[in-house]
């Protein structure tokens, strides 16, 4: 390794443990919004619409590091075009042949706390999670890898609607590989990576390449994620009356009803409405503790306490179950946390079980089974049975990093099937 490259990757970790500086702008004005005169339907996804390179800053603060930022044509969760932004750091050995997409975790309804925006230098509370994960792009950046860390939710920050988690990380890859900014091309290899909120975003990419961008498709060597969501309505009612997660149940209520425009507020008791109201453009950091012990039950009318009497959340839930989408081609490394009882998860309920405190563990082995099961038997999984969600990231990260590099040495892919535990039914929901 060079001084040069050492010297780089080192000043993101500095930056990472410097004090907050005074909020930058650099990510406001019009660069977030499409402006042309064509419209934006009739471009392709993966379009790249604008370009600029910045300082990569962290906590506000300009680091050595250069970064460019693409404004690009996606899908949204409805299917309809849309502009989303996604960033670059080129690889400091030099090589355009191999990139990790890095999926943040930054978790909110608020535009303002995507990754693009913290690395342009704003600082936000909730943009503080995509701040600190710099640190986890150091080894990658260290291997010599590019990387790449899209907005996953949008510009409408449609937390939880996973579907176009997935379109919003296989257009940034197409663009990254169309611009010359960038310096990758068509047939620069990638691997996807990310935990917990970035795991959505994974596994939906993952899962949605070989029908959606089959061309990208053809140059993923793998994904890894940990921390999964699968069954949005197993979530719910394992969580449901947690003192720490169950601030996520009305988070992800606003951010897929967002989404797919459906309207969940007449179903509401009045209290439900102040929570959401409260929440409509919160980050996971303000929700986390904020509502202890709060249950579906406690923000639906009484002739709603059970959720599959409202249509519109059945549907919903539905859409956004990883167990109903395509199984993934290429190899994947799944990991999952089962000591949710550490953060104040103790929920044990019938065919939803134990988790690591926000996931649910037999929602994950059920997914790893299913993905075997379907054709895909380059499926390595783990289950981290003493951690729990914040702590299994520490195990996931350096064994995720490892198992990608593998991928791009060419090394045929371990396989835990046929030695998975059995897990949940993935079966959609259907109406009370």
């Amino acid at each position: 390794m060079t001084v040069r490259t050492a010297a780089s990757a080192a000043a993101l970790a500095l930056a990472v443990a410097a004090a907050p500086a005074t909020p930058a702008a650099a990510s406001a004005g019009s660069f977030y919004v499409y402006d042309g005169s064509t419209p934006l339907s009739s471009y392709a996804p993966g379009t790249v619409l604008k370009t600029r390179t910045l300082a990569y800053h962290v906590v506000g603060l300009a680091t050595p590091v250069q970064a460019v930022q693409l404004l690009y044509r996606t899908t949204d969760a409805q299917g309809r075009p849309a502009a989303n932004v996604t960033s670059v750091v080129r690889s400091i050995t030099g090589d355009t042949t191999k990139a990790v997409s890095y999926q943040s975790a930054y978790d909110s309804l608020d535009p303002a706390d995507a990754p693009s925006r913290a690395i342009a230098g704003d600082v936000t509370l909730g943009g503080l999670l995509p701040n600190a994960e710099s640190l986890l792009l150091l080894p990658s950046l260290l291997l010599g890898y590019n990387v790449v860390v899209p907005d996953t939710e949008g510009q409408t920050a449609d937390f939880a609607a996973g579907p176009e988690y997935g379109t919003n990380t296989l257009d940034s890859i197409r663009a990254v590989t169309s611009s010359a900014a960038t310096g990758m091309t068509k047939s620069t290899k990638f691997g996807l990576l990310g935990y917990s909120g970035g795991a959505i975003a994974t596994g939906w990419a993952a899962a949605l390449a070989p029908s959606y961008a089959p061309d990208v498709n053809g140059n993923l060597v793998g994904f890894t994620e940990g921390g999964v969501l699968v069954d949005p309505a197993h979530n719910l009612r394992y969580v449901s009356g947690s003192p720490v997660w169950s601030g996520v149940i009305p988070m992800a209520l606003i951010g897929v009803a967002r989404g797919y425009g459906i309207d969940l507020r007449p179903y509401a008791s009045e209290y439900g409405l102040k929570v959401l109201d409260e929440l409509e453009h919160a980050s996971i950091i303000t929700a986390l503790g904020r509502y202890p012990g709060l249950t579906w039950q406690k923000i639906a009318k009484p002739e709603y306490a059970n959720p599959n009497s409202v249509p519109p959340f059945v549907a919903a839930v539905n859409q956004v179950n990883i167990g109903s989408a395509p199984t993934p081609s290429v190899p994947g490394f799944i990991a999952q946390g089962n000591a949710g009882f550490l953060e104040g998860t103790t929920g044990n309920l019938p065919g939803i079980g134990t988790g690591d405190g926000v996931m649910v563990a037999g929602d994950v082995r059920a997914l790893a089974r299913q993905y075997c099961a379907t054709g895909n038997g380059s499926i390595k999984y783990t289950q981290y049975d003493a951690l729990s969600h914040v702590g299994g990231v520490a195990a996931w990260a350096p064994a995720a990093i490892g198992w990608l590099a593998d991928r791009f040495a060419g090394k045929a892919a371990p396989s835990s099937c046929g030695h998975i535990p059995a897990g949940n039914s993935l079966d959609p929901e259907q109406p009370a």
